[in-house]
């Protein structure tokens, strides 16, 4: 009975989360361009909280999308293709969780279908949906690949990330021009070196994309 009641005496609390009202998070700006030494009142940022507030509702909409619902809809009817499928040069925009810098970069997906295959499009609002909440670039390139991998169930997934972080380049050790590159294989493509190196054969060098 002792030990039970050790067991239930350490369970975490479960804290419920409200959503703050527009007015709330309007206020909160104003307090931080208070804080910053500006006037919230003046002409030039009395409209600035307001326009914070919608630029959040854009930046952070992936909180209200559940990314898998994109690749339900898929297509059986490909006549046995079962080669490689690379969509690469998929631009987004982030924000980096601790800063609330922007991540600006590119992803290029791929993945070898087993039975059936999805629209193109889908794979680039799959990154969307991910890209568009507070991140970590690592963590965003695992949450791709598992979302293609849990739903299609091909035979491999590959995702590539290539971002540079304004966190890094604008506050900190202020180093512009560096790009990160994080990588996440699944099935063929870590088992397989060959598939693994016509997939990054293919998206050729993703640190030069970014000027694209």
């Amino acid at each position: 009975m002792a030990s039970m009641i050790r067991k239930q005496s350490v369970k975490p609390k479960v804290i419920e989360q409200t959503r703050p009202s527009r007015e709330e998070a309007q206020d909160a700006v104003s307090t931080l361009l208070r804080w910053a030494g500006d006037d919230p009142t003046r002409e030039g940022l009395r409209d600035t909280p307001a326009r914070v507030a919608r630029a959040y509702e854009e930046w952070f909409s992936g909180y209200k999308i559940d990314p898998e619902d994109y690749m339900k809809r898929t297509f059986e009817e490909v006549e046995g293709y079962d080669e490689m499928i690379v969509l690469r040069g998929i631009r987004f925009e982030s924000h980096c969780e601790h800063h609330l810098a922007p991540i600006i970069g590119k992803a290029h997906v791929g993945y070898l279908p087993s039975n059936r295959v999805v629209g193109i499009s889908k794979l680039a609002r799959v990154v969307e949906a991910y890209a568009r909440r507070l991140q970590v670039q690592e963590k965003m390139n695992a949450q791709v690949a598992s979302c293609i991998q849990r739903v299609l169930n091909p035979k491999g997934v590959a995702v590539v990330i290539e971002a540079q972080h304004q966190c890094m380049t604008t506050r900190g050790v202020h180093k512009a021009g560096v790009t990160m590159v994080t990588s996440t294989m699944l099935g063929a493509f870590r088992k397989d070196p060959m598939t693994r190196r016509e997939f990054l054969t293919i998206i050729g060098n993703p640190a030069s994309s970014l000027d694209g």
